[in-house]
């Protein structure tokens, strides 16, 4: 009988993780925006990863300082993403609290998602535009 459970049981292990894996696909976008929001009540640092359609994952880290306003805030991870980016999508600020990246020529759609956050304080949503 623990013979037959154990196949049954790996089946079951491995169909959960497929759907698992099925129902968190990207869905990629040619342009993203990353809202900001509050003060950060610490140091600490945003890591974000952008992963192009059929490319490698691009992770971008932007360090905040305590007491930074979502509109410091966002220069600031503005200006990480366009030195990690380059040539291939622009990155701006809008409504001073907002960064947007586009994707520019050929690059192809892109997913944005954020990896990590250490920073309290400071709200982070990320939208497709």
């Amino acid at each position: 009988m623990t013979t037959s459970i154990r196949p049954m049981t790996m089946l079951l292990a491995v169909l959960c993780a497929y759907g698992v894996a099925t129902t968190s696909q990207a869905e990629p976008s040619n342009k993203w925006r990353i809202e900001l929001d509050h003060t950060a009540d610490n140091d600490g640092a945003i890591v974000l990863r952008i992963a192009p359609v059929g490319g490698m994952p691009i992770d971008v880290e932007a360090k905040i300082p305590a007491k930074t306003r979502e509109n410091h805030a966002a220069r600031i991870l503005r200006d990480a993403l366009k030195a990690a980016l380059g040539k291939g999508y622009h990155v701006e600020t809008d409504d001073g609290e907002d960064v947007l990246i586009g994707k520019r020529g050929d690059t192809p759609n892109f997913d944005l998602t954020l990896v990590s956050s250490s920073v309290t304080g400071l709200t982070i949503e990320l939208e497709r535009e």
